[in-house]
């Protein structure tokens, strides 16, 4: 796996909208934590565009990204919301200077669909982080924006989990994949579907329905990504729905379900997903998990 250079002072960081639509008044603490950090910031108008619920048009939005990707004077890409739309411009884009010159492409939620294609057709390590939207003026100093800090200048990201009654201990050591269940559901059997043998594979999500959970989940068994794990990381899963005729287990014990036959660790209460401790993980990255003196610890280490 290929790692992009990482930041120093006065190198920029570009915003991008690649699926629901932002407005300036909604990325104005993330810039200013991004200055204070000592990064320029790049966007222009078309970051604003709106179609319905997108960031503009298709076209328009994957003509900026485009241009993103082939400039070489911005070090990192930082996607200001997810919600959907990621995947309606992948296939337009064209990532061979990219390949030439990566850069560190940043955020969660809907953007798993770059995580996923660019690890998967690149082999080019990508940022699960927060993004702009989420960053207030409280959260600038949180350790959700220093994990993001520490990610792009290439420091170790080191986690301490607390304990939950479901998680299946296990020290483990691989290379770190995932993202949203639902979106990692969406791109099976894609030219952006993620590869996970021998991987530690980190699963989020929101606002679903649990039995939607299970579906996504046993499709996801069905083709082999939960069988050859190093282990699963479960992030936050928040704001679950049931129907009137209960489901009968939670989201968590859906999971645990469908990988109850595989020995490998299951780490639940990973800070990551859709909750504000959402700390950075370089997917692509090698990363390692032990148990010492009844704390897990997680690090993600740099190459």
């Amino acid at each position: 796996m290929k790692t992009p250079r990482y930041l120093k002072e006065n190198d920029t960081v570009a915003l991008a909208a690649p699926a629901r639509s932002i407005s300036p008044a909604e990325i104005n603490c993330a810039e200013r934590w991004l200055q204070k950090c000592g990064f320029n910031v790049f966007y222009d108008e078309r970051l604003f565009a709106t179609e319905n619920q997108f960031a503009g048009s298709d076209s328009l939005r994957a003509t900026y990204f485009q241009y993103l990707l082939d400039n070489a004077d911005i070090q990192a890409i930082w996607c200001v919301r997810g919600g959907y739309g990621s995947a309606r411009i992948i296939d337009r884009l064209d990532f061979s200077k990219f390949a030439e010159n990566p850069k560190w492409i940043c955020g969660y939620s809907d953007i798993t669909v770059f995580h996923n294609h660019v690890q998967q057709n690149l082999g080019i390590a990508t940022i699960h982080c927060t993004m702009p939207i989420n960053v207030t003026g409280d959260e600038a100093s949180s350790q959700t924006c220093n994990s993001l800090l520490d990610a792009l200048t290439g420091k170790e990201l080191s986690y301490n989990i607390l304990p939950h009654k479901l998680s299946r201990l296990g020290d483990f050591s691989g290379t770190i994949t995932g993202g949203n269940i639902s979106v990692i559901h969406s791109l099976i059997g894609s030219p952006s579907d993620i590869m996970t043998d021998n991987k530690v594979l980190l699963l989020e999500d929101l606002d679903e329905y649990l039995y939607h959970i299970d579906r996504m989940m046993l499709n996801i068994k069905r083709n082999g990504k939960l069988k050859n794990l190093k282990a699963l990381l479960v992030g936050h899963l928040n704001n679950m729905h049931d129907n009137t005729i209960p489901f009968g287990k939670t989201a968590e014990e859906i999971i645990l379900e469908h990988c109850s036959e595989y020995g490998y660790p299951v780490i639940f209460n990973i800070p990551a997903g859709h909750l504000a401790d959402n700390r950075a993980f370089r997917l692509g990255c090698l990363t390692e998990g032990s148990v010492h003196d009844n704390v897990f610890k997680i690090s993600n280490r740099t190459i």
